[in-house]
């Protein structure tokens, strides 16, 4: 039971963050969408540092997931599996034109503040950037892997930033669009 209730309040504390914000978000929020007393909440979590930082082990237990799923769905096509990073503009595209996106908002946010777990939710872009460069270099572009997985990381977020800014859902398949495209172009003819 303890256990459920700690995961409902990091869930909804996951939920707020990205909708509201951390800083936003107070200890009030979380208990009254949880639905418990702010006494319960403070026998599972003392501070909303470490709300953030359970927040961002779920965050990063989820893109561990999605990774792998991505892994599963495209087999051994690298170049698929590239396609299914891009696509989540499209499959988030609701979301992202109300809040932005959930790793690159909390990353800016945490930034702002100077807070010490920026370099932990930093991590979350990192495993998208070994992950896609991992990609790259499958595809026989080794020398060049990190820097075109840095590239796409920063087109999907500029991608994420503008949608949000302008809530332009049109403008997000456009630009997936283009970024297949320059898949297409960056990848060897065999795959």
């Amino acid at each position: 039971m303890a256990r459920a209730t700690r995961d409902q309040i990091v869930g909804e504390a996951d939920r707020l963050f990205y909708e509201q914000g951390f800083e936003h978000t107070s200890f009030a929020d979380i208990a009254a969408a949880v639905g418990i007393s702010r006494g319960n909440f403070y026998h599972h979590f003392k501070t909303k540092d470490e709300i953030l930082l359970a927040v961002i082990d779920r965050r990063l237990e989820a893109t561990r997931a999605l990774l792998a799923a991505w892994e599963s769905e495209a087999g051994d096509s690298p170049a698929a599996r590239i396609r299914c990073f891009i696509r989540i503009l499209i499959a988030n595209r609701a979301k992202i034109l109300r809040h932005g996106c959930p790793v690159g908002t909390l990353t800016a946010e945490l930034a702002k503040i100077d807070h010490p777990a920026l370099s932990d939710a930093g991590r979350l872009f990192a495993l998208f950037r070994d992950w896609l460069a991992r990609q790259f270099a499958a595809l026989g572009l080794g020398p060049d892997a990190d820097r075109l997985a840095l590239h796409l990381i920063a087109r999907s977020q500029g991608i994420a930033n503008l949608a949000n800014a302008l809530g332009d859902a049109e403008f997000v398949e456009r630009e997936v669009a283009d970024l297949t495209r320059w898949l297409d172009r960056t990848v060897p003819a065999s795959d």
